[in-house]
């Protein structure tokens, strides 16, 4: 019996390890990256990123970056994701030449663990929309200041203008935003303020030495040696990261990714704007044609659609409207060019300044505007040119079409000589004349009075046109 009690307990602690061990083995990590600028297509994916990688248990999502910045609301939507996270996120700006500038530096403050790689850096975080005058070089005066200002009461050289109270407001917004953002992760909060006021950057090192960054790494899996054992603060709760020698679960761009990022363009837009605008006018000039009207509609929803996902001005969207508008009633309307011209230059105008924003990765190239412009134009005087060559040509068809036919009298009543029945594409009609009809005489149709059709003989001198 005691023997069989000791063979049990073996078993049972051989069992046991397996177990023991898939207990000691860290949990996935998972890896999301973002390449270029932020906006509402990468934001999407990182709100679903995080809360696929809570729902999966990892122990770490990375959020590997490489960024100019981004759009405000986004940045905003992706640092609300990141501090209600259940799982925490690790910024790592990589690889080697990759860069955490303006939106970038909001994120990596954010999270629960910023890293870089050697040769990469963070700051110039000032919102690109305030615009502060950079300082001047040593001995001149600064930009927009002329020789007569030089006087008293003249800024010195080297003295930047001062900020306008909607600049001032929006930059001690920011300021305070990612000091707040510093505070919370424990991190440098004063060059976070400098990185703000004064568009400063860091390199990799420098950023570790002066803690702005907690980690620098030359690759991910460094990155996790050098990160596991630390406690971080997720949703208030202190949590140990186990991560050496985790397993790496990528998250690639899905179609939704894929269909946000391409709608969200800009130039996307405007051609989608553009091509939906075209295909409701061709719609409305050829009832029933449907092709034009629905492909008309589609483009004209998703267009809009991707308007309401970006900083838009709504003068240039109102100034690209009303130029295809100009250019739509020049074929219309006799106006000698000057519609077609002013609207080209309201598309051109409304196009270059419809994206309310300077940041790289969100204009409307030149090109693509001066290209549009001149569809636009060739397609205008194209509709213009037909429009005028059917107007030239003979009426085909009804009352009208009639006047010039040549017929053959069918019938005559000797009794009364002047009237006749005559053949008409098959129809016969009764016909009346100034002079005489013969039998099987050729006339020709001068006029029409209801089903009266007035005629001439061909071989007569009366024949009117």
């Amino acid at each position: 019996m005691a023997a069989l009690l000791v063979a049990l307990a073996g078993a049972l602690a051989g069992l046991s390890l397996p177990a023991a061990g898939a207990v000691n083995k860290p949990a996935a990590v998972g890896l999301l990256t973002i390449d270029g600028a932020i906006g509402p297509a990468s934001a999407d994916q990182v709100v679903r990123g995080i809360d696929r990688s809570a729902s999966l248990g990892h122990g770490l999502l990375v959020l590997r970056m490489d960024t100019p910045g981004g759009l405000d609301t986004s940045m905003r939507t992706v640092i609300k994701a990141i501090l209600a996270s259940k799982v925490p996120v690790a910024a790592y700006v990589a690889p080697s030449g990759a860069r955490a500038a303006s939106a970038g530096t909001y994120l990596l403050y954010a999270s629960h663990i910023a890293a870089m790689a050697p040769g990469t850096n963070v700051g110039a975080a000032t919102p690109v929309e305030i615009g502060l005058t950079p300082p001047a070089p040593a001995g001149q005066p600064p930009p927009g200041s002329s020789d007569k200002d030089s006087g008293k009461g003249a800024p010195k050289a080297g003295q930047k203008d001062p900020p306008s109270p909607m600049q001032a407001k929006a930059l001690n917004d920011a300021a305070a935003y990612l000091r707040g953002l510093a505070q919370l992760r424990g991190r440098n909060a004063d060059w976070a303020e400098r990185a703000v006021r004064e568009s400063v950057s860091l390199t990799a090192e420098e950023a570790l030495r002066m803690q702005v960054i907690d980690v620098l790494a030359p690759d991910i899996p460094a990155l996790l040696a050098q990160v596991d054992g630390r406690t971080v603060s997720v949703a208030g709760q202190p949590r140990r990261l186990e991560t050496k020698g985790a397993v790496l679960v990528e998250f690639a761009p899905d179609w939704r990714t894929d269909v946000l990022a391409a709608i969200g363009n800009p130039s996307v837009a405007l051609l989608l704007m553009t091509v939906g605008l075209y295909g409701l006018v061709f719609e409305f000039m050829n009832p029933g044609a449907v092709a034009p009207g629905v492909i008309g509609a589609i483009c004209l929803l998703l267009g809009l659609y991707a308007l309401q996902l970006l900083p838009v001005n709504y003068a240039g969207l109102a100034l690209i409207v009303l130029g295809l508008a100009f250019m739509v009633a020049e074929a219309f309307l006799p106006s000698f060019g000057i519609l077609g011209l002013g609207g080209i230059a309201a598309f051109v105008a409304g196009a270059l300044m419809l994206i309310d924003t300077e940041l790289p990765g969100f204009g409307i190239p030149v090109g693509l505007v001066v290209t549009l412009a001149v569809g636009s134009a060739l397609l205008m005087f194209g509709t213009a040119h037909l429009a005028l060559k059917t107007r030239r040509r003979p009426v085909a068809s009804g009352a009208a079409a009639m006047i010039g036919t040549l017929c053959s009298v069918e019938r005559h009543d000797a009794a009364r000589p002047h009237e006749g029945w005559v053949r008409v594409e098959g129809e016969l009609w009764h016909a009346i004349s100034a002079t005489p009809l013969l039998p099987a005489q050729t006339v020709r149709i001068v006029g029409r009075s209801g089903l009266i059709l007035e005629v001439v003989p061909t071989d007569t001198k009366q024949e009117t046109t």
